[in-house]
């Protein structure tokens, strides 16, 4: 039987359009679900994955699959129910998974045979073997289980043209940001994989660069660290010939050996979520565990990038707090933090988290003509009604702190102070340059007077794909 797993794009989101700019090969990821879902896929079944961010094939030519498995982030449900139609029309089974069909389940069941709510590696089965009988329920709920039943991803399937591998060590996070859907999907327990497992997949990885896609790779507990102290030293000692990146919180910069450990284990950056320039912003979205301890985060980033690891460090913009200058704050503060990479979001109301609730609730919704709209959902486009700034301003605001972060001449004091630093100059240079790119190309130019708010209509101005 014959299995597609569709990974969809999203029209408006050009930084994973790898043919635009070469530096964009560098922010493209592979979609680990889907990988994930292959692996608990029995032999009988013969599975070709589709990333439509390295392409969109012409479907009408392929062979007609026994069904259709499509993943999807809220920013992805349009273009996922595009394709769910088209092939439902053809008469092919077409089930839907991940984070948006698991938190807006009814608009999802409307459009698709079959949901799976929540973790699949419970119910993926009982799916194939549902649909081979022409029995498949309506809803499948994935239970929480431990990270020992998570099969090898297959890193097989998929064509090269990524820069990157990607892999999973833990799930869950122990952190309740209001603004963030994890601890609702995957829990707040925080789940180990079993280390031996884990090395097992990173051999069977081909790219020498590896995104470790844990939302909190080191925990936040003790407990939490000794297990990343330990998985680090396995690596060592099988010699894991891999370069890796991943998402640690600002714990990682407390703790010497842990650093040791990771540069020595092949850490070449780590992505950091600051979130907000004070603590006024950090308590409105319940990150009160950036400020404990009275860190310094200034010291913190210097620590890291002693043991010459990059720091990414993302920031917020749109907080209730957040008032006209916040775009040259944030970048002020980025520089005075000793950043390398900045990435600077606007504050979004995802499916299942507080914030969602909360502005809902109160009407500050914006972009709300669903699912048409939920391709405004990439974070990098303001779909709400913030506090302080309209919708120019916000732009305005984020433009301000492109530019400022982005310039020529802070790039080139970034490069030089990380070459006298041996911390990464030439990868500091490419991201630097790939930010500046998108921002200033893309985002600004086709953002810059619209207004979702006022019932604007970006899709006049940016083009989007042809639906299949």
């Amino acid at each position: 039987m014959l299995l597609y797993l569709i990974n969809p794009v999203n029209p408006l989101v050009s930084v994973n359009k790898v043919k635009q700019t070469y530096w964009n090969r560098y922010r493209v990821w592979k979609p680990l679900s889907l990988l994930i879902i292959a692996g608990l896929t029995p032999p009988e079944w013969d599975i070709r994955i589709i990333d439509e961010n390295l392409g969109i094939p012409d479907y009408a030519s392929l062979p007609s699959p026994d069904m259709v498995g499509i993943t999807a982030f809220s920013s992805q449900a349009e273009r996922a129910y595009d394709l769910a139609a088209e092939y439902r029309n053809r008469g092919v089974t077409v089930v839907m998974g991940g984070i948006h069909a698991t938190m807006c389940s009814d608009e999802a069941l409307e459009r698709v045979d079959a949901i799976v709510m929540g973790e699949a590696e419970s119910i993926w089965a009982q799916v194939l073997e549902d649909t081979k009988k022409g029995k498949l329920n309506r809803i499948y709920k994935g239970k929480r289980l431990g990270m020992d039943k998570m099969p090898l991803a297959r890193h097989d399937l998929l064509p090269s043209g990524y820069k990157f591998g990607l892999i999973q060590t833990t799930r869950g996070c122990p952190l309740n940001c209001n603004f963030c859907s994890v601890s609702s999907f995957n829990g707040r327990r925080y789940r180990y994989r079993p280390i031996e497992n884990i090395l097992e997949e990173l051999k069977l990885i081909k790219e020498r660069h590896v995104l470790i896609v844990d939302d909190n790779f080191i925990g936040t507990r003790k407990e939490h660290i000794c297990r990343t102290k330990d998985l680090l030293r396995a690596m060592i000692k099988a010699k894991i010939d891999k370069k890796w990146i991943t998402q640690v919180t600002i714990n990682f910069a407390d703790d010497q050996e842990l650093l040791r450990l990771a540069a020595k284990a092949g850490c070449t950056g780590v992505f950091i979520g600051f979130e907000s320039i004070n603590v006024e912003g950090l308590t409105e979205i319940n990150k009160s565990f950036n400020f404990q301890k009275g860190r310094d985060f200034k010291s913190s980033v210097h620590r890291i990038k002693q043991h010459g690891i990059l720091v990414a460090g993302s920031f917020i913009m749109g907080l209730d707090v957040d008032k006209p200058g916040i775009g040259q704050q944030i970048a002020s503060t980025a520089n005075y933090y000793n950043i390398d990479i900045l990435n600077v979001l606007f504050l979004t109301p995802l499916p299942g988290t507080k914030l969602w609730e909360k502005m809902k609730s109160d009407g500050r919704i914006a972009a709300n003509d669903f699912p048409e709209d939920w391709k405004y959902y990439t974070l990098t486009c303001p779909v709400a009604k913030y506090n302080h700034l309209s919708w120019a301003d916000i732009i305005n605001e984020n433009e301000i702190c492109s530019r400022s972060f982005y310039s020529y001449s802070c790039i080139f004091y970034r490069v030089f102070q990380n070459m006298l630093h041996n911390c990464k100059p030439f990868i500091t240079l490419a991201s630097n340059l790939s930010y500046r790119s998108n921002a200033v190309r893309f985002y600004h130019k086709k953002y810059r007077g619209l207004d979702l708010s006022k019932g604007g209509n970006i899709d006049q101005q940016i083009p989007v794909i042809e639906k299949v």
